[in-house]
């Protein structure tokens, strides 16, 4: 009986995250990672991130998704819960000390600094399996389109 009310909590709270949800339109999008500071962090523009978060989640905050490992991944960005943050559900390292929820509303300033996170770690945006198949060497300028913004050049390097 106690599972099945960490269910409905858990499903309530899940609920409550998607009403604050919100689809971004790409340039708004690509104006809040640069006042985030992500033009040129660890080397990768706004349209590294544009892109991997097209592929990663269509810009819905609300997106999860669910791998056969049990582990499920939140957000913009899809930050696993095996590594980034607490679902309550998976064994976690919960490196960006956060809950898996909290991901999932209109709010992505936290999802920024969780990634921020994640590119800084060994692998860089290569975390992102998305990025290397559509993004990484690939002209990620054309994200930036009609947004007015103006992006870094491309100076990084792909760790392996």
């Amino acid at each position: 009986m106690q599972a099945w009310g960490t269910v409905v909590v858990t499903l309530a709270m899940l609920m409550a995250a998607t009403v604050d949800a919100k689809i971004y339109e790409r340039c708004d999008l690509a104006m809040k990672l640069q006042k985030a500071g992500l033009n040129g962090f660890k080397g990768y523009t706004i349209g590294d991130w544009l892109c991997m978060a097209h592929y990663e989640s269509g810009f819905d905050t609300s997106f999860v998704d669910h791998n056969p490992d049990g582990s499920s991944e939140y957000g913009i960005f899809q930050l696993n819960s095996a590594w980034w943050c607490d679902n309550g559900v998976t064994p976690t390292q919960n490196f960006c000390h956060m809950e898996c929820h909290d991901l999932l509303n209109r709010h992505i300033l936290d999802d920024i600094m969780c990634a921020k996170r994640v590119v800084s770690s060994q692998n860089g945006m290569a975390a992102w399996d998305s990025w290397i198949q559509h993004c990484f060497g690939h002209d990620v300028s054309e994200w930036l389109k009609g947004c007015r913004l103006y992006a870094k050049p491309d100076t990084r390097k792909i760790n392996s």
